[in-house]
């Protein structure tokens, strides 16, 4: 019978890769996760595995946020969205193309959900509230909101 293998720890760019591997992070996410496998002095190697990773391409703010736009935007509106790409400490200058490529399609995202959800006009104003609320909930804006559940397509359709 084989002696059982002995496992060496894991080394920090292993562990980097590793969670890579399974989906991107932005660089305040992988060093806050992998935070807790060095000790009090171990910031400056962290600092190294990240910079490392980033001039790899490996670990990059922009495909991050890109990824996290597209999954998300299926489903919510950009104010939704910009909070949680906020909550992941990505610069403005990053933020600006991908938020501004989600307002683009914004009317056309929250249609597609109040179809899926609703996908008639409400009948009474109980039902017009509960829409209205459901799509804001969702981080679509207001005047996009009033357009989709009104079933106009442009801003200006009476």
């Amino acid at each position: 019978m084989a002696a059982p293998a002995t496992r060496r720890p894991r080394s920090l760019m292993q562990r980097a890769l590793a969670a890579l591997a399974r989906r991107e992070y932005s660089r305040a996410e992988l060093q806050r996760r992998l935070q807790r496998y060095v000790g009090e002095d171990g910031g400056e190697e962290l600092a190294r595995v990240l910079d490392e990773l980033q001039g790899k391409g490996l670990l990059s703010d922009a495909r991050f946020a890109a990824m996290l736009a597209r999954t998300r935007g299926e489903r919510f509106g950009a104010a939704r969205i910009r909070q949680e790409l906020r909550e992941h400490e990505l610069s403005e200058d990053l933020l600006r193309p991908t938020l501004a490529a989600l307002a683009a399609t914004e009317e056309q995202r929250a249609r597609a959900v109040w179809q899926k959800k609703f996908g008639r006009p409400p009948a009474d104003d109980a039902e017009r509230v509960r829409q209205l609320r459901f799509l804001a909930r969702r981080g679509f804006a207001t005047d996009v909101i009033l357009r989709v559940i009104e079933g106009g397509t442009e801003s200006g359709a009476e």
